[in-house]
């Protein structure tokens, strides 16, 4: 089964190869109103790099730092017990439009 849903994100670099940056769940509205939760799973090296969301008001978004790029798995949980599972590849630039590859 196809998922409805995609991954978007934002980024800020800070300097000193640093950047905040945040994702969210994007889709169609009548499908977001349907999710209990979106677990995001972070590289190990973060601190407790498995974090869920149950915020539709944000989207499920979650904030957080770093310096490298990973692939962060993704479990939406519906309301009728559904899963869906999205691999997002996060991608950071600098100010210059390079992507780090770190």
């Amino acid at each position: 089964m196809s998922t409805p849903f995609t991954v978007q994100q934002s980024e800020n670099y800070e300097g000193e190869n640093w950047w905040q940056w945040a994702v969210w769940l994007d889709g169609p509205e009548e499908e977001l109103d349907k999710v209990e939760s979106v677990e995001w799973k972070l590289h190990p090296t973060f601190p407790n790099p498995i974090r869920r969301s149950t915020d539709r008001g944000s989207m499920f978004r979650i904030e957080t730092a770093g310096w490298g790029v990973f692939p962060i798995h993704v479990t939406v949980r519906m309301n009728d017990g559904l899963k869906f599972t999205l691999t997002h590849e996060l991608s950071l630039h600098y100010p210059d439009g390079t992507t780090t590859t770190a």
